[in-house]
């Protein structure tokens, strides 16, 4: 199995976030399994004609949102990812609330601001 990364260099996102998404993106539907085996930051890094930086800092961002794990010396590999993405989102999702709430706008109010902010991001 490889991981088929293609980094559109035009692209208005950074390439180690396009990195970082297509890796989020594969492990959550599955693609790549959990316990697969990804290729050393420098193996990749020369891979995709990316700097070894770049790579480690979308790995960075992997394992901080739960979707690798670094075994030391053994490597890096996909991790059960969905429940800690899935705890991470709901806290941010109930942060976010509240966070409106404080700030006195309604339910409709808050719902339209976050449509609105996953419409910029998701596009459309």
């Amino acid at each position: 199995m490889t991981l088929k990364i293609v980094i559109d260099q035009e692209a208005a996102s950074a390439p180690y976030e396009q990195l970082r998404a297509q890796i989020a993106e594969r492990a959550r539907a599955g693609v790549l399994p959990v316990g697969y085996k990804l290729p050393t930051v420098r193996g990749l890094a020369e891979e995709l004609g990316l700097a070894a930086n770049t790579v480690a800092k979308a790995y960075r961002a992997l394992e901080a949102d739960g979707v690798i794990e670094t075994r030391g010396r053994n490597g890096t590999f996909v991790a059960a990812a969905g429940d800690a993405a899935e705890r991470r989102a709901a806290a941010a999702a109930r942060t976010y609330a509240e966070e409106m709430r404080r700030l006195g706008l309604s339910r409709e109010g808050a719902q339209a601001a976050v449509e609105d902010a996953v419409r910029a991001v998701y596009g459309d």
